[in-house]
C-alpha cells in the first residue's frame, strides 16, 4: 500500500531524513520508533504533503505522491493524526468532527456524515457529552479522542498517527490504543510513530526503528521487542 524508497527530507542544511526506504503493506499495523529528533514526525509530514522531500519517491497504491498536496492525499484515505492533536480550539466538538468530512463534498446534514459522527460519538462518549463545547477546553486526553475521531471522520484507507500517547495519563493511554486496534480491526491500515517502544510493538505486525534520520532496524514487531538493542534503548533493560 505505501513503498517510500530513498526518502531524504532538509531544513536548510540539515538533513532530517536521510535517505529512508521503508513499506506499509495493506492491512497492517506497522509502528515506527525512536528517540526525540530521530526524523519519525518529519517522515509523517513528508508522507502527508507537509513538508517538501528533497529526494527520494513515495508511492501510495502504486500511485507516486511525493509532489500532491495534503488535500488531494486526505481525498485518496492517507489521513494524518499530527503530534500535537492539531485541533481547532475555537471550534465546537462536533464542527471539528464535521470538519474531517470536508473533503467528501457532501452537506452537514448529509447522512453518512451523520453516521460517521454517530460513530465517532460511539467509540469516543465523552465527545458525545462535549459536542457543543469548545475544543480548546477539554483536556489533553479529550483533545486526542477529537484529533483521532476527526481523521475517522475522514474514512481513510491508511491512518498515520504521530504520538498518540504524548501527555495522557496511562489509563487515558489505554484507551488511546484500545481505539487504535480497533480502527485496525476494521481494516484500515495503520502506520503508528510513538515513542512508548513497548506498548506500540505490542499492538503491532512489524516494526522500524530510526536513528539520527536512519533506519537502523526493522522486522516483525515480536523480534524487535526480544532485540537487545531495542531493549537497551527503548524498553529500558
Amino acid at each position: 500500500m505505501l513503498e517510500v524508497r530513498g526518502l531524504q527530507v532538509a531544513y536548510g542544511g540539515i538533513q532530517a531524513v536521510k535517505g529512508i526506504d521503508f513499506d506499509v503493506r495493506a492491512g497492517e499495523m506497522v509502528t515506527l520508533i525512536g528517540a526525540n529528533g530521530a526524523g519519525k514526525t518529519t517522515t509523517l509530514k513528508a508522507l502527508t504533503g507537509l513538508v517538501a522531500p528533497a529526494a527520494g519517491s513515495i508511492k501510495y497504491n502504486d500511485i507516486e505522491i511525493t509532489a500532491l498536496p495534503t488535500f488531494r492525499l486526505v481525498e485518496l484515505g492517507l489521513v494524518l493524526v499530527p503530534e500535537g492533536r492539531g485541533i481547532f480550539g475555537r471550534l465546537t466538538v462536533q464542527e471539528n468532527l464535521e470538519l474531517g468530512a470536508y473533503h467528501r463534498k457532501t452537506g452537514r446534514h448529509d447522512g453518512t456524515v451523520r453516521a460517521d459522527l454517530e460513530r465517532v460519538y460511539q467509540m469516543f462518549p465523552r465527545l458525545a457529552e462535549r459536542h457543543t463545547q469548545a475544543a480548546g477546553t477539554l483536556s489533553g486526553g479529550e483533545q486526542q479522542m477529537l484529533a483521532i475521531g476527526r481523521a475517522l471522520m475522514s474514512r481513510p484507507k491508511l491512518l498515520l498517527l504521530d504520538e498518540p500517547s504524548m501527555g495522557l495519563a496511562p489509563l487515558l493511554v489505554q484507551k488511546i490504543f484500545e481505539t487504535i486496534r480497533a480502527v485496525a480491526r476494521e481494516g484500515v491500515t495503520v502506520l503508528l510513530v510513538e515513542q512508548n517502544a513497548r506498548l506500540a510493538l505490542g499492538i503491532s505486525q512489524r516494526g522500524y526503528v530510526m536513528e539520527s534520520g536512519a533506519i537502523t532496524l526493522s522486522g516483525d514487531a515480536a523480534g524487535l521487542l526480544a532485540n537487545p538493542r531495542v531493549k537497551s534503548a527503548y524498553l529500558g533493560e
